[in-house]
């Protein structure tokens, strides 16, 4: 396993959650959280997770955003007194973000990346996994199920969100 594609990854789905938040536009906010569950289902593949992949890419990376797109098409706009308020408030609660981004990197760099190979390794993760299909036919029945419900109950929820859209 390359361990550098794993890191740029990673520093990647750091940088496009960080965004995620910051952002003052919903919908691209929306937008960046679907991204941030893009890379990290490409993540899960590159650790040799395909099941866990195909789960994240489709949930969150599909149906959350297609939700939060749904739900944010119905909120109201501020004005630009209401939008400059809300905005120092917002700064002032992430203020803190670089400090914790910062010290959260020094307790990567310092205790975990030294025995992250070798701790991959031993855990079987970094060597070829089981086949996929018989994984999600055979031995996951249950998250198989279950993936279907929460993707049909997203689908139900989206369109209820429309139609109540339309009697407005």
């Amino acid at each position: 396993m390359n361990i550098t594609i794993l890191i740029i990854l990673l520093a990647g789905m750091v940088v496009s959650a960080a965004a995620c938040v910051m952002m003052r536009n919903l919908l691209h906010a929306a937008i960046m959280l679907a991204i941030t569950s893009a890379i990290l289902a490409v993540a899960m593949f590159v650790l040799n997770a395909p099941l866990a992949g195909v789960f994240e890419l489709s949930v969150c990376a599909g149906l959350i955003t297609v939700i939060f797109v749904s739900a944010i098409s119905m909120t109201k706009t501020y004005t630009k007194e209401e939008l400059k308020i809300k905005s120092r408030v917002r700064l002032k609660r992430f203020a803190f973000l670089p400090v914790v981004l910062i010290v959260v990197f020094v307790v990567l760099c310092a205790f975990i990346w030294p025995h992250l190979d070798a701790s991959l390794q031993a855990a079987g993760i970094a060597q070829a996994g089981s086949n996929v299909q018989d994984t999600i036919w055979n031995k996951r029945q249950i998250d198989l199920l279950g993936q279907i419900i929460i993707i049909l109950a997203g689908v139900f929820g989206v369109v209820i969100f429309f139609k109540e859209s339309e009697k407005k």
